[in-house]
This record gives C-alpha cells, sequence and structure tokens, in this order.
C-alpha cells in the first residue's frame, strides 16, 4: 500500500494505519503545564486496510487522542468513527434516497453541550465517547435534516453554536443554529445560485459570514467537486436576528478551505481573515491530493507549491463593496485563533507553513505586522495547531499553548508537540512521544475537563 505506485495519500505521512491501539503513561521531554489537564483530540482520513478511496478526502474518520493530566501524559489511542459508511452502507441508496449518517465522519471533533461530535460536512455528525468510542449519528432530535458543517463557530459570549449545511440538490445551502445547550432553534435557507462546495464560514458578533465560491458539484472521478469558470465567487453577510437575509459582496474568483476569524471594526465593515487559493493553486493541491503520483514525483511538489495565502477581506456595507490585501507570502493551511477570540478582534492567528523542504508552525501578529514561526526542518511535518489559554483570566491574548501533532515525513514517528504561544519561534515546551506514527489529518479540539 505504501510503494512507490501508490497515490500520495497512502504514502508517507500520510499513509493510514491498519489498527486500533492504545498506549498508556507516554514519554516526554520537557514538561507538561500542569493546567493541561484534558484530552488533545484530533480526526482525519484513515481508509480500512487495502481500500484506495480515491481522494484523500474520501477516507473514513479516525480519532486519535491524547489524555493529559497534571503533568502527564496518561494515554494515547486511536479508533475508527464508526458510522455505517464503515460497515459499508451506500450515502446514495439505490432508490435515490440519501442517507445522512452513511458518511466518513473524517473532518473534525468539538464539543458542545456536553457532547464530543465527530463531524464531516457531507452528513450528520456522530456523537463519540471521552474514551473515542461511537455513540452514534446525530440529528437534534430529527431537526436537522441537511449536513453539517465540520466548521461550526461557537459564540464565546452567548454559548451558541452556528453552523450550516450545504449540499448538491435546493436549497444548496442551509443556515442552522443550536442553543448553548444544544437543541437547534433556527434553520433558514440561504439563496446561492447553485451547488457550491462551502467548506467553511465565519461570525462576527452580529453576522455570519457566507463563502459563495466557485469549487462547484460536477460528476467526475474520485471527487466530483471541481473549480467552475461560470460559477463567480461572493462573501455573504446575514445578520444572526435575521436568518436568511443575506447581502452579497462580488469578489474576485478564488477558494477558501479556512477561515481564520472575523470581527466587526469601529466603522461597522466586516473583517474577514482567511487562507486564500487563486484559481491555479485550488486547481494544483485538489488534483495532487487525489493523484495517482507518488510523493517523490509530481505530486508532492504540487501539494506544496498549491498552498494558500493568508489574505485580509474587508466588506464595507456603506459602499457595498470588498477589498483583499495579502498579508504574508508564505504557502500556509490550516488557520486558527483562540476560541475565546472568535467573532472578535484578534490580533493572533496561527497557520502550518510548508515549503516542501521544511514545516513550520506560524503565529501571525496583526498588531505588528509581523510573523513568528517554530521551524521543525526537513524531516517533519506539523498539523494543525489548536490554541489552549492559560487559566489566569486577566492573561493576555497569546498567553497559553499551542498544541500539534507532528509526524516524519517518512510516516515513522510522531509527537504531540507543546509549544509556548508567546514565544512561538523558541524551543517546546514539551514534546509527547506517540507509540505510532500518525497519518496527517484535518482539525482537532483541546476538551479541558
Amino acid at each position: 500500500m505504501t510503494t512507490g505506485t501508490a497515490p500520495l495519500y497512502l504514502t508517507g505521512h500520510m499513509a493510514p494505519v491498519p489498527d486500533e491501539i492504545e498506549s498508556y503513561e507516554l514519554p516526554m521531554t520537557g514538561a507538561l503545564p500542569p493546567e493541561l489537564t484534558g484530552r488533545y483530540l484530533r480526526n482525519g482520513p484513515n481508509p480500512l486496510p487495502g481500500q484506495d478511496p480515491g481522494h484523500w478526502f474520501a477516507g473514513h474518520g479516525m480519532l486519535h487522542g491524547v489524555r493529559l493530566r497534571e503533568g502527564r501524559a496518561e494515554w494515547y489511542r486511536n479508533r475508527w468513527v464508526r458510522t455505517s459508511a464503515l460497515a459499508g452502507k451506500p450515502f446514495i441508496a439505490e432508490d435515490g434516497t440519501i442517507d445522512r449518517a452513511a458518511v466518513v465522519a473524517n473532518t473534525h471533533v468539538i464539543e458542545h453541550a456536553g457532547r464530543l461530535l465527530a463531524l464531516v460536512e457531507s452528513g450528520f455528525p456522530h456523537e463519540v465517547t471521552g474514551e473515542l468510542e461511537t455513540v452514534g449519528p446525530v440529528d437534534f432530535d430529527g431537526k436537522l435534516t441537511t449536513a453539517m458543517t465540520a466548521h461550526p463557530k461557537a459564540d464565546p459570549a452567548t454559548g451558541e453554536l452556528h453552523f450550516f449545511g450545504y449540499g448538491f440538490t435546493p436549497p444548496y445551502v442551509t443556515y442552522h443554529r443550536l442553543s448553548a445547550d444544544g437543541q437547534l432553534v433556527a434553520s433558514a435557507p440561504i439563496d446561492v445560485p447553485g451547488p457550491t462546495m462551502m467548506h467553511d464560514f465565519a461570525i462576527t458578533e452580529h453576522h455570519a459570514v457566507f463563502l459563495d465560491l466557485p469549487m462547484t458539484f460536477q460528476l467526475r472521478p474520485r471527487m466530483p467537486y471541481a473549480w467552475s469558470d461560470e460559477y463567480g465567487a461572493r462573501l455573504g453577510v446575514m445578520p444572526l436576528d435575521r436568518p436568511g437575509e443575506v447581502r452579497w459582496f462580488e469578489i474576485d474568483p478564488c477558494y477558501v478551505f479556512h477561515v481564520g476569524n472575523a470581527h466587526e471594526d469601529a466603522a461597522g465593515r466586516i473583517v474577514l481573515d482567511l487562507a486564500r487559493y487563486s484559481r491555479d493553486g485550488i486547481h494544483t493541491i485538489w488534483e495532487s491530493i487525489g493523484s495517482p503520483a507518488h510523493p517523490a514525483g509530481p505530486g508532492a511538489a504540487a501539494a506544496v507549491t498549491g498552498l494558500a495565502r493568508m489574505h485580509r477581506f474587508t466588506l464595507d456595507p456603506a459602499t457595498g463593496t470588498a477589498s483583499a490585501v495579502e498579508l504574508d507570502d508564505r504557502g500556509i493551511e490550516f488557520p486558527t485563533v483562540d476560541d475565546h477570540r472568535v467573532g472578535r478582534s484578534s490580533r493572533y492567528l496561527y497557520a502550518v507553513a510548508d515549503t516542501g523542504r521544511s514545516s513550520a508552525i506560524v503565529r501571525f501578529d496583526g498588531q505588528l505586522g509581523a510573523t513568528a514561526a517554530h521551524e521543525l526542518g526537513p524531516d517533519m511535518v506539523a498539523g494543525e495547531a489548536v490554541f489552549v489559554p492559560a487559566a489566569d483570566p486577566d492573561r493576555a491574548e497569546d498567553d497559553g499553548w499551542l498544541l500539534s501533532i507532528t509526524t516524519r515525513r517518512d510516516g515513522g514517528a510522531s509527537q504531540l508537540l507543546v509549544l509556548d504561544a508567546t514565544d512561538v519561534a523558541g524551543e517546546p515546551v514539551a514534546a509527547v512521544t506517540l507509540p505510532r506514527g500518525v497519518p496527517a489529518g484535518f482539525h482537532g479540539s483541546w476538551i479541558a475537563d
């Protein structure tokens, strides 16, 4: 499965693992801060042994977890998310009906209202336990009838969870809101012209921001979405107290997988920081991560050169116009922010950079316009960096830690890396040695006790 003829997404640091294991009292270097007491959980694609899903995005979901408590790394374990798709049930039945529980649940894992949810944008979330065992699909008492994005946004002031679902039949996009106690309390269709692939969105204190961009549903091999030169690109601003009422702002064609953050400035404008792909960039990376190329060949280089660049969009309701500026010229992905700053002005964003020769965890300082990077060298690849705040209620915005699973490019070994977020470029606070190489994945969360 990892020979020279294997697809890029089945080799090296992306190669899936064949089984579920657990290990206790993990070795480490450095010292874990006692405040880090909880679980770091991360989701990602991991097909069953012998399977080729045809694209990196299509592998079955697998959760990897590390339990930290009072300076110790108590355990690591990994578990497939046991969806009906894992058991072989099709998403679309012979009679054309859609089973939104028959999904791979491979993209994110979050906590809301006491539930841990494994997410993928094509269907229902799946509840899992703190030990990563699957409970089952969740449709919020039958009220959720669309898919659920893997990138919901929790409002830090209200505790509400804002999200949406998209699909290839009308209504193509639907907005939803969960109350702080986990009840689905609002749903409204969002008017878009066709079956767009809307991976992420943003919220501010008073608005949701939708990304109606030209990756659209198309019947094609491996993954049925591709760039459309005809579709156009726009950003939509919806008042949270008026679901479904959206004002659209036209922008130059591009694509966005991931938003860093958004906020409203003093002039009432919407400021949106995100990882922007050009037309050629998204085509390059989209094809390379579904390519049969071996990582020593053109597929690996393409995956790196196609990375996004951090951009800031400003949407001005007074003029009805949108402007954009590039914040940094390095290739990045997986932008993150302190969860307590979601929808509010934030000085710092974090992301993963990769040149193909070196990987790094990067901090963007919006106040100084500067970046700092923790360089991992040529042999290691960083995963998404999750910010964990320090316990001090009077802390500075960056007072806390960054957690990331790093993996050797050959897939041979992994660590849970802990960085001081105030000194990203400095030496790690701690590095927990994991009992196996953990494949490159997508998104995770810190679940504090």
